[in-house]
């Protein structure tokens, strides 16, 4: 069980708050110190055996690492890029769509570009859960209501609350073949951006408890998964105010 740590959350958003306006040599070298993170850690979640010094290899130096498979060194290079594009629309009056599918394709474009940032067309499910996914055919009018949550549940919770529901709903929708984890947490963290809050990093660690409380989004039930959430954003926010004492 994880405790709700908003409150803890926005003190230390106001903490952050008090360094800013950051000068353009500290916002860039926070942001790739974040990239590298976020890449590694998304990643692993999923499987990808890439370590943290490899990610950033691969991300910073272009190279290519021995032992391991393209697919893996394409996910790097691809969240590197979906990573990068999120920061390009921060300032947007409204996410859309297409904002997503551009999401979802730049991470995907070199793994599957037939598929990337596009919906799926066949029936999916997750091995080793009993998690009940859409059929193809209902996913377009899925992600037009998605559209209107993306616009609409962002005045009704605070901003960990709705990145965290809206992270749940993209999930549970499950409209790509693949990539739908990395993308809904890339989604989840420009929410979060937007509200003025950090890069929220989940380390592979918690990857069991991440699932665990997804799933009961999966049922319509966020709270778990928003204390879930919350402890990861402290955590993620307690760096980033070390790195900026520093």
């Amino acid at each position: 069980m994880f405790d709700n740590k908003i409150p803890e959350c926005n003190q230390q958003k106001k903490d952050i708050d008090s360094f800013r306006p950051f000068n353009l040599e500290t916002n860039q070298r926070l942001k790739d110190h974040f990239k590298i993170g976020l890449t590694y850690s998304s990643n692993a979640l999923e499987g990808n055996t890439l370590t943290l010094i490899e990610t950033k290899v691969i991300i910073e130096d272009g190279l290519t690492i021995g032992g391991k498979s393209l697919r893996e060194i394409d996910e790097a290079t691809g969240h590197s890029k979906a990573y990068d594009f999120i920061f390009e629309i921060i300032e947007k009056e409204n996410i859309e769509l297409t904002d997503l599918l551009k999401i979802h394709q730049l991470f995907y474009q070199q793994i599957d570009p037939d598929n990337a940032g596009r919906y799926r067309e066949k029936k999916v499910f997750i091995s080793g859960m009993d998690t009940k996914l859409p059929p193809p055919e209902k996913i377009n009018d899925l992600m037009i209501q998605f559209e209107k949550d993306l616009t609409t549940l962002k005045n009704s919770y605070s901003p960990i609350e709705y990145a965290a529901i809206i992270h749940n709903k993209l999930v549970t929708i499950h409209p790509f073949s693949d990539g739908n984890g990395r993308t809904a947490r890339l989604l989840m963290n420009l929410l979060l951006l937007r509200s003025g809050h950090t890069i929220t990093i989940i380390p592979p660690i918690f990857r069991a408890d991440y699932i665990r409380c997804a799933y009961e989004g999966n049922k319509n039930n966020h709270q778990e998964f928003i204390n879930f959430l919350s402890s990861m954003v402290y955590e993620s926010q307690k760096e980033y105010l070390q790195l900026l004492k520093d």
